[in-house]
C-alpha cells in the first residue's frame, strides 16, 4: 500500500456516522452550495444523480464509510464536475452514454481515470459503477492491486481529505479537492439518511429523552475563547477556511462535560476531528446533536450507544487530530449528528447554559486552538 502523509483535515467535518450503508432517499432538481473558499457551486439533477451512485456504490464497499464517500465526492467534483466526461483521444468512448466532452490527456468519467495508466478499458471507464469501485479499490476492486484505490492507501482515514484524493487522483493540482469538503457535505446532507439508529442498551436514538437542562462543556474560569464560528484563516494552512465549530482553550486533561442528557452516536477518531465524541438530544422538542472534538484517545469516557446526563464528564482536553494546542472543539447541530453546524457558542447564551462565564474579559482570542 502506498504510505499517505498525516496531513489533518483544514475544515472541520460537518457529520458523521457510526457504520452502515448510505441511502439516497431523493435526487433534488438542483443543490447550490458553497466551496471552502467562498466560490458558489450550482449542481444540476444529472449532477446530483452522479453523486448518488457515488454515496450508493461507495458505502456499499466495506470499509469505505461516510467518510470515504465524502472524499469520493469530492474527487469528482474536482475532476469531472460531476459529470461522465467522454475524450476525443478515445472516439469510441464518444458513443457511449456521456454528460460531454473532456479534453485532459486521454482521462474519462466521473474520476478522469486514464486507460494508459491502468485504470480500465475505454468501455469499463465509461462505466459509472466500475469507475466507483475503482476510484475506492481494495482487495475487491477491479483494479487492485495497482492503481491504487483509496482503500489501498495506508493511513487515509485520519488523513486529511484532499490528500486523500489527492493520493488516489495523482493531479498535478493537489489543492484543489479540499475547496470541495463542504460541497460534498451538503450533497450528502441533502441526498441520504442513515440505514439505521444506533442504539444504546436497546433504546433506538428516535427515544431520546427530552432534555430539561443545559450546561456549558467545560469547568467555569477553565478557558477562554479561541475561536469563533464562521470564516477565519486556517492557523494550520494560512489559507480561507470556514470553522464549523466554536473552539475553547483550555488546559491539557480539563474535563469536558455533556451539555444536556442524551445519547451517544459517536465516540473515537474521525478524521481532522481527533477523538471525537457525538451525542444526540432533543431540547425543546427538537433533534439536536453537540459534538466534542481533539481529546486524546485515553481522554475519551463513553461509548456509543451510552446515556449520559447533563454536566456528566465524557472525556478530557487534548489537542489530537487538526490541532495547534490543547482546545476543546465544539459544535451544535439542529436536526441531529447529519445536519449542518450552527454558532454553537451563540445557541448556548440563548439557552441559558449552567457555567457560562458571564465576563467577556476573560473570553479573549488566543492562538492555541484549530
Amino acid at each position: 500500500m502506498i504510505a499517505l502523509p498525516l496531513v489533518l483535515s483544514p475544515a472541520a467535518l460537518a457529520a458523521c456516522q457510526t457504520s452502515g450503508q448510505l441511502v439516497v432517499t431523493d435526487v433534488p432538481d438542483r443543490l447550490t452550495a458553497k466551496r471552502s473558499d467562498g466560490v458558489s457551486v450550482t449542481l444540476g439533477q444529472s449532477q446530483l444523480t452522479r453523486a448518488a451512485t457515488i454515496i450508493t456504490v461507495g458505502s456499499g464497499i466495506e470499509g469505505v464509510g461516510r467518510q470515504g464517500v465524502v472524499i469520493g465526492l469530492m474527487a469528482a467534483l474536482t475532476e469531472s464536475s460531476l459529470r461522465m466526461l467522454a475524450n476525443d483521444a478515445h472516439p469510441a468512448s464518444l458513443g457511449m452514454p456521456n454528460d460531454g466532452i473532456g479534453s485532459d490527456h486521454d482521462s474519462l468519467g466521473l474520476f478522469q481515470m486514464r486507460p494508459t495508466s491502468g485504470w480500465g478499458t475505454v468501455e469499463e471507464l465509461m462505466d459509472p459503477d466500475y469507475q466507483v469501485r475503482a476510484f475506492f479499490g481494495g482487495p475487491e476492486g477491479p483494479n487492485f492491486p495497482s492503481p491504487a484505490g483509496l482503500l489501498d492507501i495506508a493511513g487515509w482515514q485520519s488523513a486529511d481529505p484532499g490528500s486523500a484524493a489527492q493520493a488516489v487522483e495523482r493531479s498535478a493540482f493537489p489543492d484543489r479537492y479540499q475547496d470541495y469538503q463542504p460541497v460534498a457535505e451538503a450533497i450528502l446532507v441533502v441526498l441520504t439518511r442513515p440505514i439505521a439508529s444506533v442504539t444504546g442498551g436497546g433504546a433506538p436514538l428516535d427515544s431520546v429523552p427530552e432534555t430539561t437542562r443545559i450546561v456549558f462543556p467545560l469547568p467555569s474560569n477553565t478557558w477562554v475563547l479561541a475561536s469563533g464560528y464562521g470564516g477565519r484563516t486556517d492557523p494550520m494552512t494560512g489559507r480561507p477556511a470556514f470553522h464549523a465549530g466554536t473552539d475553547f482553550s483550555a488546559a491539557d486533561g480539563t474535563p469536558i462535560f455533556s451539555i444536556a442528557d442524551g445519547i451517544v452516536s459517536w465516540a473515537g477518531p474521525y478524521g481532522g476531528y481527533g477523538q471525537l465524541i457525538v451525542i444526540e438530544h432533543t431540547v425543546n422538542g427538537e433533534r439536536v446533536a453537540s459534538a466534542y472534538a481533539h481529546m486524546w484517545a485515553t481522554g475519551v469516557h463513553v461509548t456509543v450507544g451510552e446515556r449520559v446526563t447533563a454536566g456528566q464528564h465524557i472525556g478530557d482536553v487534548g489537542s489530537s487530530g487538526k490541532s495547534t494546542g490543547s482546545h476543546l472543539h465544539f459544535e451544535i447541530r439542529p436536526g441531529g449528528a447529519f445536519e449542518p453546524a450552527i454558532d454553537a457558542d451563540s445557541w448556548l447564551a440563548e439557552h441559558g447554559a449552567e457555567g457560562l462565564d458571564a465576563a467577556t474579559a476573560g473570553r479573549t482570542a488566543c492562538a492555541a486552538g484549530a
